[in-house]
């Protein structure tokens, strides 16, 4: 599936986008029928509405779909996706109604639209098509719709046929599409390369753990992603219940993140030496399955008590952040459905991140508005050290108590990152219910704020 605009065309019918509050001074710029076919209708200016105005000989000579009020706007996202499935399968033109600043994220919002996960059921297509209004970077908002696909359909793709071997597929298919580099270590030899926590969750699954890692450019800053790649999560031996396994199948939706962002990268070719790293693995339970008081020892020699095996993607991250530490990059970047903690604190839409870096938060918050991507930072906070710190071991993968699980679990993964600049994503990955260019299902977040930030951040 390719999300793109529309070709220039004289056929293109006029999309006029009428807020609430200027439907009255809207209507005196009509034609008289135009002006009284409006009147007529319950088009009212709200969000979601579409209204079709009919030519001279009936056929349609246009449209109108309502954007709302300012109050309304600042409730949701994409004001402009939310009418386009009630418009005729025609191509249309903007017809001003939208601030210029607005005007990427509402056509992005229109592309998005146009997503369908069609694997398993067959879905009609988008019918009504976009020309990309002048002022638009066309290929830059396509770069980032067709990315959010890539990331939708990893994460909406059922674990039967979206386990460690088939994300390290899609890693290949992406990384030959834009002339990357893999290498992937796989199964025992986790263990011979010093991958010890990668291989113990994953190795009770029918598939073999694996290490992927991609790489990309020559010249320019180095960035490295790395993303949380458990296809399936189980809980392990502390099985999680039925209601909470259901969505398991997102617990990759690290891995797909970056997998988008890495695309977005490469696809608008920055100068950049892009490092992408993805430990995959199923959480599964089986005879060798890692155990609750089992202590691992990590590639950075750190010790980690066992005290959840339902606690498993902060140690597959551990070794892939440790081993890419080894390089000391400009910048590493974590993403990861981490933990349940971070949606208590600011709930499905909200990416949390924590960083230490003044600059990289400061530009993360002003990308996050400005690509309807919102993202908010959440505290290094070094007090709770102790609470991952359980006495006969350096770490504890899950301290007791409940409280601040979502810092405790950043904390974790800090000890592993190196002394460079660092930042960590707790996604949810998941849209609960359909929205405006959001139907229910895997969702990117996080990588549009940062394909905005990280230029100024590394100095691109």
């Amino acid at each position: 599936m390719t999300l793109q605009f529309a070709q220039q065309t004289t056929d293109a019918l006029p999309l006029y986008v009428v807020g609430a509050d200027d439907l009255d001074s809207f209507i005196e710029t009509l034609t008289p029928a135009h002006a009284a076919w409006v009147r007529a209708s319950v088009f009212s200016g709200a969000i979601g509405q579409a209204l079709v105005l009919p030519g001279a000989d009936g056929a349609p000579a246009g449209a109108l779909v309502g954007y709302g009020t300012e109050a309304t706007r600042a409730r949701g996202r994409f004001a402009l996706a939310a009418a386009v499935p009630a418009l005729p399968p025609l191509t249309f033109a903007l017809e001003g109604g939208i601030p210029a600043e607005m005007l990427e994220q509402e056509t992005l919002g229109w592309l998005l639209t146009g997503y369908r996960f069609d694997r398993y059921k067959s879905q009609a297509p988008l019918g009504a098509q976009l020309v990309a209004p002048e002022g638009v970077d066309a290929a830059r908002v396509e770069i980032l719709a067709n990315a959010e696909a890539l990331t939708r359909t990893l994460i909406n793709t059922p674990a039967a046929d979206m386990g460690p071997a088939e994300l390290e597929v899609a890693a290949r298919e992406l990384a030959a599409t834009h002339g990357a580099s893999i290498d992937v270590t796989v199964g025992e030899a986790l263990l011979e390369q010093n991958f010890p926590m990668i291989h113990a969750v994953g190795r009770a699954a029918e598939q073999e753990p694996r290490l992927i890692d991609m790489r990309w450019g020559d010249a320019g800053p180095t960035l490295t992603l790395v993303g949380k790649g458990v296809c399936f999560d189980t809980g392990g031996l502390n099985l999680k219940p039925g209601s909470s396994m259901g969505l398991m199948k997102k617990d990759m939706g690290g891995s797909a993140t970056v997998l988008g962002l890495a695309q977005i990268i490469m696809a608008s070719s920055w100068q950049v030496r892009l490092r992408v790293l993805i430990p995959a693995v199923e959480n599964n339970v089986s005879g060798n399955s890692f155990r609750p008081g089992d202590i691992l020892t990590a590639r950075n020699g750190l010790t980690v008590e066992i005290n959840n095996t339902d606690a498993e993607g902060r140690l597959v991250l551990a070794d892939a952040l440790a081993y890419g530490a080894e390089e000391t990059p400009d910048l590493m970047l974590t993403m990861a459905t981490l933990t349940g903690a971070a949606r208590v604190a600011v709930g499905p839409d909200i990416a949390p991140f924590y960083t230490d870096d003044a600059a990289l938060a400061q530009a993360l918050m002003a990308a996050g508005s400005a690509m309807a991507d919102p993202v908010w930072q959440m505290p290094f906070h070094a007090p709770y050290e102790p609470m991952i710190e359980p006495g006969i071991a350096d770490l504890d993968n899950a301290p007791s108590g409940g409280f601040a699980g979502s810092i405790t679990a950043a904390l974790f993964l800090r000890r592993f990152a190196g002394e460079g600049r660092y930042a960590h994503f707790d996604i949810y990955g998941w849209t609960p219910a359909s929205l405006p260019a959001r139907p229910k299902g895997g969702v990117q977040q996080g990588a549009r704020a940062l394909s905005r930030a990280l230029p100024q951040v590394l100095g691109l």
